[in-house]
């Protein structure tokens, strides 16, 4: 198991055609969702979408556990689903919406459940002075206070899972209408190495609804 920051990418410019032509080891990821098959259970995690959900003290916000990473769900009650009817016209059909891990029981416990929703890859040496760009479509879904929803891109180091580099943008107020937004990072020499992630967070306790709609990543 990671640690709880083991949490939570969508296109990368790359300036050389492959990885291994230049050393580096991330490569471009792009999604509209519409060739996944929304009745498949496996859709998202074949695409390589993960999960990892943490669990805070309700009273203290004290850490309590984390678990994960697995792969991710589509459809049920955890995590993410390949959604469908929520776009217009850039949006097409199909779209991911993101929410919070109702399997876990903890909600009722008055816990705050922290759920994540990502693509994970590694950083190589041939990444290191290029700008990387996490670009998506949002709108509200069902969440409502007192859940809180978020997008991120981060680096971690995986000697001690911290922070290399976290930036977000929130999602909470996200409008009802489709919104494009972008999060970047640089990655210099002292991330070689390092896992860059990009995704969506929420936070969400007794059971209350989290969802947020992406699309166009």
């Amino acid at each position: 198991m990671r640690s709880p920051f083991t949490t939570l990418l969508v296109s990368f410019g790359l300036s050389c055609l492959t990885a291994s032509t230049c050393w580096a080891d991330l490569g471009p990821y792009s999604q509209d969702f519409e060739g996944l098959d929304q009745a498949d259970p496996a859709a998202l995690s074949n695409d390589g979408w993960l999960v990892f959900g943490n669990v805070f003290d309700g009273s203290s916000g004290g850490y309590l556990y984390g678990y994960g990473p697995f792969p991710a769900p589509n459809g049920g009650p955890a995590f993410c689903a390949v959604a469908a009817g929520e776009g217009g016209p850039p949006q097409e059909a199909q779209q991911i919406v993101v929410y919070s891990d109702y399997n876990n029981g903890d909600h009722a416990n008055g816990h705050t459940i922290e759920a994540n929703v990502y693509q994970e890859q590694q950083i190589g040496v041939g990444d290191v002075g290029k700008t990387y760009t996490f670009r998506f479509d949002a709108k509200l879904g069902d969440l409502v206070p007192n859940s809180t929803a978020l997008a991120f891109i981060k680096v971690l180091n995986p000697a001690d899972w911290s922070l290399s580099a976290y930036e977000t943008v929130d999602m909470t107020t996200t409008p009802v209408t489709w919104t494009t937004y972008t999060l970047q990072t640089t990655i210099d020499a002292s991330q070689d190495g390092h896992y860059l992630q990009i995704g969506f967070m929420n936070h969400s306790t007794l059971y209350t609804p989290s969802g947020i709609v992406y699309d166009n990543i």
